[in-house]
């Protein structure tokens, strides 16, 4: 198992189980604790955990990234309803933008029954689900590749998106807030997002409940530039008058 992979695993344990212990992941993984101690010294120094008396505590600060693997296998569940809630908003021979997020992954397998569409993406990881799909035409918006994202982001990636303009947008992000409205931890996702709210006709957004009334380094665009947002709960009443304030219509599964 490579170092990276295990990492990755200790990480996932860590966000199922809060802790972990040196001695428990060194059986576990059949590696010396000092090899389970560098793994934990590694994942401290990235922000990730917080290291403690014989093991390590998961850092709870939301604004962390976590590494796309990880992210993707969180909320499973919620992101496969939401994701089979937008398919049903797109129509065979539409054009759309996918955004680099792992909710967008659960999307782009979701719309996989579809026909003659014309997907637009960032993502990497898009672009391999959905290359055995025939009769589609698939569009990478090229940039540069972020390590640890999978997703192609900079001013050739703003600029590819610019380039078009979609009958709808479904993308997510990492914080939803009342005042600020939808941000992302790092400018050059904002940026793309900006870009991709730009540049389409139905801008739908797909968020899971986790990430209300949470706050991020970059404004990625506005409650009023949104016409559609899907989540995996009902919202509260505050949100639902603040989607209601900005016309946005609010589904979720029931």
């Amino acid at each position: 198992m490579l170092a990276l992979e295990r990492r990755n695993l200790i990480l996932e344990k860590l966000q199922a189980e809060k802790r972990v212990v040196v001695s428990e992941l060194s059986q576990l993984y059949d590696v010396s604790e000092e090899t389970i101690r560098r793994d934990l010294d590694k994942l401290e120094k990235e922000g990730l955990a917080i290291k403690s008396y014989g093991g390590a505590v998961i850092n709870e600060d939301v604004s962390i990234d976590l590494p796309f693997n990880v992210r993707k296998n969180q909320n499973v569940t919620g992101k496969q309803k939401m994701a089979e809630l937008a398919a049903s908003l797109v129509k065979d021979g539409d054009h759309i933008f996918l955004d680099a997020s792992t909710t967008a992954v659960f999307v782009a397998k979701a719309l996989k029954e579809k026909e003659r569409l014309t997907v637009i993406t960032n993502s990497m990881e898009i672009l391999l689900e959905l290359s055995d799909v025939s009769g589609w035409n698939i569009i990478s918006t090229g940039g540069v590749m972020k390590e640890g994202y999978l997703a192609f982001l900079g001013s050739k990636t703003d600029e590819s998106i610019r380039s078009y303009y979609v009958d709808k947008v479904i993308f997510s992000c990492k914080a939803l807030d009342l005042e600020w409205g939808i941000m992302e931890s790092q400018e050059a996702f904002g940026s793309t997002k900006r870009a991709m709210i730009g540049s389409g006709r139905k801008k739908i957004l797909v968020v899971d409940s986790s990430k209300f009334d949470q706050t991020a380094f970059s404004v990625a665009g506005s409650m009023k530039e949104v016409d559609i947002i899907v989540t995996d709960k009902k919202p509260t009443e505050r949100w639902k008058k603040h989607f209601e304030k900005f016309n946005v219509k609010c589904l979720y599964p029931v």
